[in-house]
């Protein structure tokens, strides 16, 4: 069957995208130009910091992808995960839902050149938004004009990672419902799962899909590679690709849905649901609409439940509270 998605559709989704982000921007004190006279040079500290981390360690990228990720969808983002453990909680880290979050020294690094050229000026939840935005952009991915005045928060909970974040066998309704608490559009919510464009995931996470049966969704070919790297006893550390170019942000996690070969139960789901097949059909073939789709999301993601002064810090260690 082929689905098409009308360019009517698709300029009404990009307007109703743009009118939602303002509607974040109303209710968020976050602005492009929020350390223009406190530390103008922030984001060049960061970019530039990042870039020759990510040369030496091309996993690097996904990993601060998926760390804003996970960082906003706990309560916001608030740099809740970078905290460590403390008599009266637990970190986040700890949750069995951050299995696989790694490469936190990148933020204390990048943290502690920011703090030599700004002292106790810009959060760690800042600093995780412009690694995030930048390892997208380092990748081929778009240049996303996040915004900045993020506050750090306070406490983390094991307990509230493992409530809030998802499941890799979330479905389609579960997962517009997660992001539409963000305010993202479907077409949103379809693209920020794009990020599986990037990166890997444990075999707990789809060995559904290959035992005791082979998960119908999934082309034999994919599913018997994906044996070979997790047999029936595998290991907790092992892992597959979640897409051929895994090193580069791009649309190819949409072709790969559409061709059988999404890794996750939710990937396969997303092509063969009447909701959001359509849109899959569209990002697969237009990549220039994925991008201005995702970033729009990016936007919204990393916007979602920011702290204000009174709320929270800025941390002067990104592993404590201060």
């Amino acid at each position: 069957m082929v689905i098409t998605v009308s360019w009517r559709m698709i300029v009404l989704a990009v307007s109703c995208a743009a009118l939602s982000i303002c509607m974040v921007l109303a209710n968020a004190e976050l602005s492009r130009n929020f350390y223009a006279s406190g530390c103008p040079n922030v984001e060049a500290i960061v970019r530039n910091r990042l870039r020759r981390i990510v040369r030496r360690d091309r996993t690097a990228r996904a990993a601060m992808i998926r760390l804003a990720f996970h960082d906003c969808q706990v309560n916001g983002c608030e740099a809740s995960i970078m905290l460590n453990s403390v008599r009266n909680g637990t970190a986040e880290l700890q949750s069995p839902s951050n299995l696989g979050i790694r490469r936190l020294d990148i933020i204390d690094r990048l943290k502690a050149r920011v703090e030599a050229a700004c002292p106790r000026t810009v959060s760690c939840a800042d600093i995780i938004a412009m690694a995030s935005r930048d390892a997208v952009s380092l990748s081929g991915g778009p240049d996303i004009p996040v915004l900045l005045g993020r506050f750090d928060g306070l406490r983390a909970s094991a307990a509230a990672a493992t409530a809030a974040l998802p499941h890799a066998t979330i479905s389609v309704e579960g997962m517009l419902a997660l992001f539409g608490r963000m305010g993202m559009t479907l077409p949103e919510s379809v693209a920020i799962l794009g990020a599986h464009t990037m990166g890997i995931a444990h075999c707990a996470n789809f060995a559904n899909r290959l035992y005791p049966v082979r998960d119908p969704s999934l082309r034999l070919f994919f599913a018997n590679s994906l044996r070979a790297r997790c047999p029936r006893m595998f290991s907790s550390n092992a892992f597959a690709a979640l897409d051929t170019s895994n090193f580069r942000f791009d649309n190819a996690y949409f072709r790969n849905v559409l061709a059988g070969r999404g890794l996750l139960s939710i990937d396969a789901e997303l092509g063969l649901d009447p909701r959001t097949g359509p849109v899959v059909a569209n990002f697969a073939s237009n990549p220039d609409v994925f991008f201005r789709f995702f970033s729009s999301a990016f936007i919204k993601l990393t916007s979602f439940r920011v702290l204000s002064s009174s709320d929270g810090e800025v941390r002067r260690n990104c592993r404590l509270s201060n």
